[in-house]
C-alpha cells in the first residue's frame, strides 16, 4: 500500500472503522474515502454500484455492519441477517466489478459453533450448530467469508477476512441495553457511581450526551431513577430522599468466559493482514478456509471483567448477576496461532484497555 492509494473504509464512524482511520492517518495516508450512512446507503445496491464506479478505490476495508449485544441480536434477528448480508453483497460485488486491488472483510468469532473446541480454530467453521442468540448475525458473517472466498476462486480477486474476538474501546456504543457487554457494564457502573455521589448534574450531562429513552436532562430525579431501574441500576433512598444505596444488575450468571481485544489492536491487526504479500497470505490459508482469527488468546469471566470495571471507576455498591437472563455461549476463546505465525501479537492488556476506554468515555 502506497500513501497515495485510494482507500475506502466502509463504516468509518463505527468502533473498528474509526480505529482503522486513526491508524491510517497516523501513518500519513490521506487519500481516504469515507461516507456517512446519509451519503451512501450500503444496503442500496444502486447507490453502492454508483459510488464504486465513480471512485474506484484501490483498497476496501469492509467494517460496516449492524452490530449489537446479546439483547439486540436476540430482539432484532431479521434486521441483523438482512442488513448485514445486503451490505456485504453490495460492497464485495462492486469491489470485484471495479477492479479493487484488495478487500478486507471484518467478521466475528460468533461464526464458530456454540460447542466448538476451545480455543476455536479457523477450521471449526461450519462444524456445528451456532449460538441461538446471535445465529442470524453469525450466518450473515459466514456468508461474507464465503463471498470473499467465492470471488477469489472464480475471479482471482484478493479478498481477505479477519474474525475478531469481542472488541471494545473508543467510539463504542454505550447504549445501556443494545450495546456489547463492556460498554454496557461500564456505563451502568459509571451512572451507579454518580448516583452514590448524588451528582445529578453529571447524571443529566451523561443522559444529554448519550440519550436514554424516556428521560432527558430536564427529567426529575425520580423519573431518572425509575427509568434507570429498568436497565438494572437500582437505588434505595434514606428518609431525606438522598441516595442510600445503589446496586447494578448484569445479565447472566457472570461465569461465562470471554476474550476481549482493544480496538486499537484490532486496527493494527487489520492493516497487518491487508498488507500481507499475496503469496504469504495464500500460503497461510486455502481457498476454502481463507479467514484469520484476531484476538489475545486469553479469556476472563464476565464477573471478573465487571469487577475490574467497578474498581477502575470507584463504584462501591453491589454487582448482582441476573441468572434469569441469557448467558450466550459458555466460552468464546479463539486460536490465534495462525496470525501469530505471521508475526502479529496484541499490545493492550485488558486493564490498560479498560482504563483507556473509560478515560475516553469521560471526555
Amino acid at each position: 500500500m502506497n500513501l497515495n492509494d485510494k482507500i475506502y473504509i466502509a463504516g468509518h464512524r463505527g468502533l473498528v472503522g474509526s480505529a482503522i482511520v486513526r491508524q491510517l492517518k497516523s501513518e500519513g495516508f490521506d487519500n481516504l474515502l469515507m461516507r456517512t450512512h446519509k451519503e451512501l446507503d450500503l444496503i442500496n445496491q444502486v447507490e453502492v454500484q454508483s459510488f464504486f464506479q465513480k471512485e474506484k478505490p484501490d483498497y476496501v476495508v469492509l467494517a460496516a455492519a449492524k452490530v449489537g449485544g446479546i439483547y439486540a441480536n436476540n430482539t432484532y434477528p431479521a434486521d441483523f441477517i438482512y442488513q448485514n448480508m445486503m451490505i456485504e453483497s453490495n460492497v464485495i460485488n462492486s469491489a470485484y466489478k471495479n477492479q479493487t486491488k484488495r478487500l478486507l472483510f471484518l467478521g466475528s468469532t460468533c461464526v464458530y459453533p456454540r460447542e466448538a473446541n476451545q480455543p476455536m480454530r479457523e477450521d471449526a467453521l461450519l462444524k456445528g450448530a451456532l449460538e441461538p442468540t446471535n445465529e442470524p448475525y453469525a450466518i450473515a458473517k459466514i456468508a461474507g467469508i464465503k463471498l470473499c472466498e467465492s470471488y477469489n476462486r472464480q475471479y482471482g480477486t484478493d479478498f481477505r477476512s479477519v474474525m475478531p474476538t469481542n472488541l471494545y474501546g473508543q467510539e463504542d456504543n454505550f447504549h445501556l441495553q443494545d450495546s456489547h457487554v463492556i460498554p454496557a457494564v461500564m456505563r451502568k457502573i459509571h451512572l451507579a457511581k454518580l448516583l452514590e455521589q448524588n451528582d445529578w448534574s453529571a447524571i443529566r450531562a451523561d443522559i444529554q450526551k448519550n440519550p436514554i429513552k424516556g428521560i432527558s436532562k430536564k427529567s426529575s430525579n425520580k423519573e431518572i431513577v425509575d427509568i434507570l431501574s429498568k436497565y438494572g441500576i437500582n437505588v434505595t433512598f434514606n428518609a431525606q430522599h438522598a441516595v442510600f444505596s445503589v446496586s447494578v444488575n448484569i445479565w447472566g450468571s457472570g461465569n461465562v468466559m470471554r476474550e476481549f481485544l482493544h480496538v486499537d489492536d484490532m486496527a493494527e491487526a487489520s492493516l497487518f493482514v491487508l498488507r500481507l504479500d499475496k503469496q504469504i497470505y495464500k500460503n497461510n490459508t486455502d481457498s476454502m478456509l481463507s479467514h484469520i482469527n484476531v484476538g489475545t488468546g486469553k479469556e476472563v469471566t464476565i464477573r471478573k471483567m465487571a469487577k475490574l470495571v467497578k474498581d477502575l471507576i470507584g463504584y462501591k455498591g453491589e454487582l448482582l448477576f441476573d441468572t434469569a437472563e441469557l448467558d450466550g455461549a459458555p466460552r468464546k476463546l479463539v486460536d490465534v496461532s495462525r496470525l501469530s505465525s505471521l508475526g502479529w501479537e496484541y499490545n493492550t492488556d485488558l486493564l490498560e484497555g479498560l482504563k483507556k476506554t473509560y478515560k475516553w468515555y469521560l471526555k
